[in-house]
Parts: C-alpha cells; structure tokens; sequence
C-alpha cells in the first residue's frame, strides 16, 4: 500500500515538473508586464505634464488684465496722424449705431452663429473641438497658422490685446474668455460681438453696417442681406459688396450653405436667397467727407492685418507716412479739370511713394469716388501689360544671366513654346538690336525670349521678391502681361522702387507705428530686403530712362528731373471686340509705373465695366503718363538728383551690331559707336576690325588753264568705296594757312581766277559719309601760278632818212618797271626779267604749244629788256605734284 503511495505521489509529481518543463519559456519576461510598464510611463509623464501645464497656465493666467466692463461695452475712436505727425482724422466711436441683444433679429444671429461659433451656446468660452483642430494645425504648419477662437474669445481680443500671436496670449485670453462667460451671459457676449466688429471705414458695428449697406434697421434686413453681414467680417475689403460683387457673393452663399448645414434654414430658403444679386438692395454710397479717405481706408486694412486691433475701439493713435499736401493734390488732379478726362466713368488709380523707404505718400483711389468706394490704387487687379517687362524679363536675365544693356536679342517671328504665336503691338519685327531697344520701343518678343532664357521659375521668384502676387507656376504669356489674376498700382509702384534704391525693397506701408492706449507701442515699418544685386537695379533703370527719354514713355517726361519708368497697354480679345464693338487701337488698360531718386508712382486708367463705347482710345491711353507727369512735376520740386552707379558697374563703348560684343576701333565710325553698361567682370576685350582707315585718293593731277585762268584739280578713288566717302579740298596761299575750300562726292575741281604768281599748295583727304573723324591721310600738289604780261603798244623809233631798222636789231633801253622792250639779239632770246617782253606784233613772242602761260596784264613789276625780237617764250608757270 505504502509502495503503491509512494509510486502514486512521485508519478504526480514526475507529471507535475514535466508540465511546468513543457509551459516554461526561458528568457522571455511576460507580455502583459512589459505594456503595464510602458502605460505607467505614459501615465505618469502626463500627469507630470497636467501638473506642470497646469502650474505654467496658472502662472500665465495670473498675469492676464482684469476684466474691465468699460472696455467690453464702450468703444475709444482711434486717432490718425500725417507723416509730420499732425492729427488728420478719427476713426471708431462717432460711426457706431449700438445695438441691443434684442434689436438683433433671429436670422441674423445664426448666420453669425453659423459663420462664427456654431457650438457658441454650448461652450464655456472655449470651444475644446475647435481648439484641438488649431492646435493640430499650428503644430503640423507653425504657431499662428490658424485660429480656434470663438466670439467670446474675440471679444477679449479685441478689447484687452495687441496683435501679438504668442502662447502667452493665447493662454490668457483663453482665461479671460472663461471669466468672460462666467460673469455675463451668452445674449450679452454676442451683443458685445456684434457691435464691436468692424465692416467698413464709416461703418462700426453691425447696426451701423445695415444702415450703411442697405439704408436699414437690423429688424428689415432680408435673409440674403444678414447673411452678406454675417460674412463680411473675416475679410472687409474682399468682401465688399460694393466693391467686389463675385467675392462678396461667393462669400454670402457660403454662409447660406453653413446655415443649412447647421439646421437653420432649408435647402429650399438658401437657394431662394442665392438667387438674390448681391449688389441689388445695397444703396449708394454717400459723398467723401475728406480728401483723405482713399488713404485712411488703407490705414484701417493694414493695422487690421498686420495687427488684428480694431482700430474702431482701440482708442489708438495711429502715425502714419501720408504727404497731406500730396494727398490732396492727387484727389484735386483726378477729381478736377486740369486733365481732360474723356468721360465720368474713366477711372483711374494713383499710388505715390518713397523711393527709399517704401512709405505711401499718396493713394488717388479713383475719380468721383465716395467713401469707402472701390479703391482703384489698392483693390484694382488689373493685367500690367508691359510694366512688368522690367520686373519678369531683362531684370532676371541681367541678374541672373549678367546680361549688359547691349545684349542683342532679335525681333523676329516667333511663337510661344506651345507653338502659339506671339505678336508686337505693331505686328512688325525689328530684327536684331539691344535690350535697351528692345524695352525703350515696347517689343513684346525680345521679352519673351528674356523671360525663356532665364527660366519661368528663375523670372517668377525674382517678381516674387519685389512684391508682385504670383502663382506657384506662371505661364509664358507673363513675359508681356498676359496675368490672370492682375496686380495693383500700389504693387507695381512698390516693386518700381526697388530698382531706384540700389535692389533694396521695401514694403509699402502707409503705417509706421500704433500706440495703444495704455502706452504699448507697436512698430509696424517693414524691414528692407535685398531683392538683387545693385547692378541689376541700375542697368535696369538706366534702360527704363531710355524709355522715358527716347521710347513709348516720353509724354511722361519732367524737364529737370531724372525719371525712369515704363509703358504698359493691355487689349481686348476677339471675342470682347466683338461684344463690345471695340475699334482698331481701343485698349483695355493704360499703365505707367516710373521713378525718381525720391519717388515712385504708379498709374492705372481704364474702366470697372468695359461696356459699349467703355474703351480707351489712342488718346485716353495717354492720360496714365500725364497724371504722372503732373503727379511728379508737383511733388519733386526742382529735385535734380540723379541716380548713382554703383562699382559693380562699366560703361564701355562697343561697336554697334558686333555680336558678340566688341570694342569699337581706331576707325569705327562715331554713328557705329554705342556706350552700353556691363557687369563688371564681363566687359569685352576684342578691339573690332571691322572698319580701316580710309585709303586717300590716288594720281592727284594739278592744272593750269591759261586761257580761263583756272586751276583745274582731278584725282582717282577706289570704286568699291567711293560712294562711302566726299572728298575735302583745303589750299594754303603763298604759305599762307591752309582753309577747306570744298567737300564733294566728285573726284574733280576747278577754281577760277587764279592769282597771277601765286603759288598754291592743295590737299585732298576721304572722308567717311558715317563718321567724319574716319579721314585719310591728304594727297597734296603745289601749282605755281606764272606771273602775267602787261602788253603795252610800241613806239618805234623814226629810221633816219634813208635807213631801213635792219631784223634783229633793237634799240637798247634801260627800261621802265614791268616793261620789256625789244633788244639786241635774234630773237631766241627771253628777257631775264620777271615780267615778258610783249611780241611787237600779234601772234609774236608766243608758244602755242604751252598753254599753261597765258597773257594777263600784272601789276609794275621789275623785268629786264628781253633781248630778241620777241618770238621767244617767257617764264611759263610751273606746276609739282605729289601724291603722298
């Protein structure tokens, strides 16, 4: 039995150790204690992190304002400095119509919910959803990339802080929004919402935005009209009704589809409502109360953005950079008869601004503009045409390709890399000239060609970084204008200065700083970046004062001031030419953008609305350069600076048409010279050969016509040039100084009336008919002119009676002065005199075989008796060549 025990217990265990043999996993821990571990970490590093979140939350709440009724419900009027500091204006307060909860009607509040906070009566002041959504963005895209705050939230921000988006901020007025609600109720928060937020430079606050908008009180507004209010607010400009009717349309139906999507109106309510056009119940706007209202409405948007204040509440003073005396000049120009303006629909769009520092002096938002209009300087989108040629073309390709002014390109027929083909204005072609040409006489496929050799991605971030609004990828039709989406005068003016300040580029801002009430003191000047190199900033402007000088620009031009700038014309499509009968030349836009060493300015003229007979006509494309003739001639007062090349710069005069550059030679002619700007470091260095000295002429012939008393002069010239040269005829007198007597294309020349005895030295040079400093050396020949024969009749003696006077003989004679008389001798002889022994009888003492003495009286002379009977030939003139 106890065998059998024994046998029975050791087998259990035997069993028992080959179980636990067989379950054992050597060295592997458990799973279920590995992830107990990781959770207790997990847990205990968030409970280490709620605690100290919270100590931190609690420190920075600890420092946020105290919550302040007055500044929840009253609104501060914001005050707005000039330049000089001299107060200009107030903005908020005075143009509030305060409204109470119960004034505000159903539908308005849940369009507002609906836009705003749809959650607004279920949170606490902070809407947890909303925020954890912000908070994944701004982890994943940066702090500040999107907002989650909630109208309660808004409402502290407006009221309690700067534009500051930091953590600190942020914490503390999500504290505050939780007092907020804690202390007033939900009707009293969206009552402080809406009569609070801002819609328009005279309209504050809901009540004040029905009245303005649609000439009624809250409880008349229709649903399409409260949900445009309702969707204003997140862009004010953008979505003005008045000034962007498919914006603000757009924008209105989103709020009807967020109202549907909220449960507040049917699907059958919004779309009756879309149908409503936008512009239709909303009245006019009335008169401009100041000629500073175009400018006090960019100050608003620009605080508004850079800042988030609401200057309607703020109580802030506002230092802002506006030239009044400018200002009111540019509002006088467009609104009165200096110019004559075509028609009262002509609008036009002026920004004017310092070169240097980008501040706007001026902004001329339109012409019979009324307050809070359409402002055709900041709002207006419109094609640049060929202002942008500096700005996408020849300002990257001299900036990235050190292209100099000479580079030659050629204007020829060309297309479009999709095969499209693209024309100038003209429709003719220039063939090969320089850049410069090329932007002075407005060629649009030179600039195409710029804009190819640079690269489209090279061109568009160079545009980029002078403030031009670009999309990620630009098509080729950008070389010339052909944008989709257009830019502003105030964008083309900003990106203009940048060239006239050495590649610097500036902001434009009209603000430069905002004191808030309690002292903080907020610096809104943008920082100057370097946008190029300083050679590319001066060739370009030196090419677009070849515009002005020269080019498509010239009726832009300020006697006595220094002005760089460029034309720019953008035209209808077929299709629009038939729609709206446009005639041949009509144009849709006219542009000029240009500079001084002070200023630069930008003008846009057209029309909102090319409708029939809306077109600009050859002439009306003429007024953008005048306004900025007048707008510069005004404010520059005399300035005679001018622009300073820099060291990275060389002038050299190169040979006109040498391709690649050459140095003009010794004898290139003046009109083959052209003086163009290099980078330094690229100019050229081969001298051209192109033109050589001119040959002289050859066989210079010198001749003495005795009968006419003519000097008769004849050379040769090589044929194959001699319709390239004149020839320069000088002679010098008995040693006397040499004068230019003749220039002719003839190789040929007589001078009458010889001076008898003279002696004549001629010269005959080529000289080139393009470049009279290209001469030849002189061919030269010296004429003795021979002295004349005074013939006086002779007394012969009477023979004694019964003699004969035998031949040969003469009666001796001491003689008078100039006179020969016969002597002794057979004949043969000639006097030794310098005068001639006249022939005792006609036909004697001549030799028709010389032609070159001819027979003129002379004055007294001293002769000698000539001895003979006068059949001999005295001092014949003589005549040496030379043809060195």
């Amino acid at each position: 039995m106890s065998d059998q025990y024994k046998s029975r217990e050791e087998r259990r265990k035997a069993l028992s150790q080959n179980s636990k043999s067989k379950n054992k996993k050597p060295n592997k821990p458990e799973r279920g204690s590995i992830w107990k571990r990781i959770l207790f970490i997990l847990v205990s590093i968030g409970l280490i992190g709620m605690i100290a979140g919270g100590a931190t939350f609690a420190v920075i709440a600890a420092g946020a304002p105290k919550l302040d009724e007055k500044k929840l419900k009253d609104s501060y009027s914001s005050t707005i400095f000039d330049k000089d500091g001299n107060e200009i204006t107030e903005v908020g307060a005075q143009k509030r119509t305060y409204i109470s909860y119960n004034d505000i009607p159903k539908k308005l509040e849940e369009a507002v919910l609906a836009t705003e906070d749809a959650r607004f009566y279920e949170h606490s002041g902070v809407d947890i959803i909303r925020l954890g959504g912000a908070v994944v963005a701004n982890v994943t895209q940066g702090f500040g990339s999107q907002g989650g705050s909630t109208i309660t939230q808004q409402v502290i921000k407006n009221s309690f802080f700067t534009h500051e988006k930091t953590i600190t901020r942020k914490v503390q007025e999500l504290w505050m929004a939780f007092q907020l609600e804690q202390k007033y109720s939900k009707h009293e928060i969206l009552e402080m919402y809406l009569n609070k937020i801002y819609y328009h430079p005279e309209y504050y606050g809901v009540g004040k935005a029905a009245e303005g908008f649609y000439g009624k009180e809250l409880k008349d507004l229709e649903l399409h009209e409260a949900a445009m209010l309702a969707g204003i607010p997140q862009s004010p400009t953008r979505f003005d009704p008045r000034k962007n009717p498919e914006a603000a349309e757009k924008r209105r139906n989103i709020v009807l589809n967020l109202m549907v999507k909220q449960g507040f109106i049917t699907e059958q309510e919004a779309e009756e409502a879309k149908k409503v056009p936008v512009q239709s119940t909303v009245v006019a706007e009335k008169e401009k109360s100041n000629p500073y209202s175009a400018y006090v409405e960019e100050v608003i948007e620009e605080v508004k953005d850079k800042t988030d204040i609401d200057v309607s509440s703020a109580g802030a003073k506002i230092y802002t950079t506006l030239d009044t005396n400018a200002q009111k000049y540019v509002e006088d120009l467009l609104n009165g008869n200096e110019i004559s303006y075509p028609d009262d629909n002509f609008q036009a769009g002026v920004t004017l601004i310092d070169t240097e520092s980008g501040e706007i002096r001026a902004i001329g938002g339109g012409r019979n503009q009324n307050v809070g209009d359409f402002n055709y300087a900041i709002d207006t989108r419109r094609q640049p045409g060929s202002t942008i040629k500096p700005v996408l073309d020849y300002g990257p390709a001299i900036e990235y390709l050190k292209w100099s002014t000479y580079e030659q390109i050629v204007d020829e027929p060309y297309t479009y890399s999709n095969g499209v083909k693209i024309n100038n204005f003209d429709r003719s072609f220039k063939g090969q000239m320089t850049i410069r040409e090329a932007l002075a006489q407005s060629r649009n496929i030179p600039a195409l060609k710029a804009m190819q050799e640079v690269g489209l991605d090279k061109a568009r971030d160079f545009a980029v970084g002078l403030g031009i609004p670009l999309e990620e990828e630009i098509p080729e039709a950008y070389a010339i204008g052909g944008f989709r989406d257009g830019v502003s005068p105030l964008n083309m003016a900003g990106a203009f200065a940048a060239f006239g300040n050495n590649g610097i580029y500036t902001e434009p801002h009209a603000v430069t700083k905002v004191v808030l009430s309690d002292g903080t003191e907020i610096d809104l000047s943008p920082e100057p970046e370097s946008a190029m190199s300083d050679y590319t900033a001066y060739m370009v402007t030196d090419m677009m004062i070849s515009v002005v000088e020269r080019g498509t620009g010239t009726a832009a031009r300020v006697p006595g001031v220094t002005v760089a700038g460029k034309t720019g014309t953008t035209n209808f499509s077929d299709d629009e030419k038939a729609k709206y009968d446009v005639p041949a030349g009509g144009a849709k836009d006219s542009w000029f953008v240009g500079y001084t060493p002070k200023y630069a300015a930008a003008v846009w003229t057209g029309y909102m609305k090319n409708d029939e007979k809306m077109h600009l006509t050859k002439t009306d494309q003429q007024l953008a350069k005048k306004i900025f003739k007048e707008v510069i001639s005004e404010v520059s007062d005399g300035d005679s600076s001018n622009f300073k090349k820099p060291n990275s710069v060389s002038r050299v005069t190169v040979e006109k048409g040498s391709n690649p550059p050459k140095l003009a030679g010794e004898f290139t002619p003046d009109n083959k010279k052209i003086s163009e700007y290099f980078v330094k470091g690229t100019e050229p260095t081969k001298v051209s050969e192109e033109y050589k000295r001119i040959a002289k002429p050859s066989d210079f012939q010198v001749d003495y016509d005795q009968e006419k008393n003519e000097i008769l002069l004849s050379w040769n010239y090589t044929d194959d040039l001699k319709d390239a040269v004149s020839f320069e005829i000088s002679q010098s007198v008995d040693d006397g100084p040499a004068q230019v007597i003749n220039k002719t294309k003839d190789t040929s020349m007589v001078i009458p009336n010889a001076v008898p005895g003279a002696t004549y030295k001629f010269q005959v040079s080529a000289v080139s008919d393009d470049d009279s400093s290209n001469r030849s050396d002189a061919a030269a020949a010296v004429l003795k002119v021979p002295e004349a024969i005074i013939e006086e009749p002779v007394e012969p003696e009477e023979p004694e009676e019964g003699e004969e006077p035998e031949d040969g003989e003469g009666l001796p004679d001491e003689g008078l002065p100039g006179e020969g008389l016969p002597g002794e001798g057979d004949g043969d002889d000639g006097g030794d005199g310098d005068g001639e022994q006249p022939p005792v009888e006609p036909g004697e003492g001549e030799n028709p075989e010389d032609p070159a003495n001819p027979i003129v009286p002379l004055p007294p002379g001293n002769g000698n008796n000539g001895n003979g009977n006068g059949n001999g030939n005295n001092n014949n003139g003589t005549t040496e060549g030379t043809n060195d």
